[in-house]
């Protein structure tokens, strides 16, 4: 009798994270390649859990990318390409659809990386989003300004965070904006601003099926804390609120707009303070960054990382994937940039602080209850303490670093 040989996951990384992804593949029995950047070589990876490793110097140029994976495939059957951040999406996408590999192709990525096609999209499916205009007819971004009122905020399609978008007030505002980036201006999307509260729903899809979604509120919106320098803080909802009800069923309905087969999500939306209504603001296909995936785990229990490789592994095998049991506990996570290269966290010792972040000139910790408002209590409490003895401002890079 033959043996079956092990499933190949290649596993793209632009930046260092993902590892839990990689340790949780080479546990359900997968061959692991790590194909990373060259500046990130000294990282800790997973080495135990990774099979070989290959380097770099960027993994999103084409031919490039195809020329390497495609000599990778002379002698091993990769059997699914997983992106472990977010600028590796469409380069995971163009390689499936080289190498004919199932998964998320080219018109779908598009989806959960390109601003205006997601926003087109949800619009067209019924969705609310922001007014935007694409960049690139003159008559109608002149139509727009003068139909939609300022501000306006001007976006770049493919970035992450808060990288390169820029806050307009008036016409001359975007002109010469434009005239800048020239050839660039493109790549953009012009959106109203929308003032209000931003919440994140953080879910798993498993054959066009939402299976777990869970509901968080910013403090203040991530634009305003990168733009203005304040403490990222995020929590858990009520979950028998009706705006956690709600959020839930937008997420489903946008899923299913932009064609979501299996994965994990990381959505925001705003709640305008103009009408109390929900409008889509964007979306991806990936954990949710700055260690959401650790808050999220604090109070249910469940890794999301670990969850998509086991979905993916599953998917692959033709198996059946079913979520664990999950917890119905809260978390909150405070961080920020510190002007200490490591500073000390000893002072938040409340015995609901469940994590704490190892990172030079980063301050950030979990706190972790029962109930939601002991987490509000903590994070009230610890917040303004962040701020006046670690808060560090750093202006929002225009792209990302290479």
């Amino acid at each position: 009798m033959t043996e079956m040989r092990p499933l190949t996951f290649l596993c793209l990384a632009s930046y260092f994270k993902g590892t839990t992804f990689l340790e949780e593949a080479k546990r359900q029995g997968c061959h692991v390649i790590l194909l990373t950047r060259e500046k990130l070589a000294g990282e800790p990876w997973p080495m135990d859990s990774v099979d070989e490793r290959f380097l770099m110097p960027e993994l999103n140029k084409r031919p490039d990318i195809l020329h390497a994976v495609s000599y990778l495939a002379r002698t091993r059957v990769i059997d699914r390409i997983v992106p472990l951040d977010d600028f590796d999406v469409e380069t995971a996408a163009a390689l499936r659809e080289h190498l004919r590999v199932p998964g998320m192709g080219d018109t779908t990525a598009r989806f959960f990386r390109d601003k205006l096609a997601m926003r087109t999209q949800a619009r067209d499916e019924g969705i609310l989003v922001p007014e935007f205009s694409r960049v690139l007819n003159y008559d109608e971004l002149r139509a727009f300004m003068a139909r939609v009122p300022p501000p306006w905020v001007l976006k770049p399609r493919s970035q992450a965070g808060a990288m390169g978008i820029k806050k307009l007030y008036t016409d001359e505002d975007l002109w010469r904006r434009l005239d800048e980036l020239g050839d660039q201006q493109s790549y953009f999307v012009l959106e109203q601003f929308v003032p209000g509260d931003v919440y994140h729903v953080d879910s798993i899809i498993w054959e066009r099926e939402v299976v777990f979604a869970e509901v968080h509120k910013y403090r203040r919106p991530p634009l305003a804390v990168s733009h203005e320098g304040d403490v990222f803080v995020s929590r858990t909802l009520p979950r028998d609120l009706p705006e956690v009800a709600e959020l839930k069923a937008l997420n489903r309905q946008l899923m299913a707009a932009l064609r979501m087969v299996r994965g994990v999500s990381h959505t925001e939306f705003i709640q305008a303070e103009a009408d109390g209504r929900f409008y889509f603001l964007e979306t991806a296909a990936r954990v949710g960054g700055a260690n959401l995936a650790e808050m999220i785990e604090a109070a249910t229990g469940l890794n999301l990382w670990a969850e998509w490789a086991r979905l993916e592994v599953a998917n692959a095998r033709g198996a059946a994937y079913r979520l664990p049991e999950t917890r119905q506990d809260y978390a909150g996570i405070l961080v920020c940039l510190a002007r200490q290269e490591w500073p000390d966290l000893s002072y938040f010792n409340d015995p609901e602080v469940v994590w704490r972040l190892e990172k030079k000139h980063h301050a950030g910790l979990i706190v972790a209850a029962a109930g939601q408002a002991r987490v509000e209590e903590l994070l009230d409490r610890y917040t303004p303490r962040f701020a006046a003895d670690f808060l560090a401002y750093a202006p929002p890079l225009e792209k990302a670093p290479v």
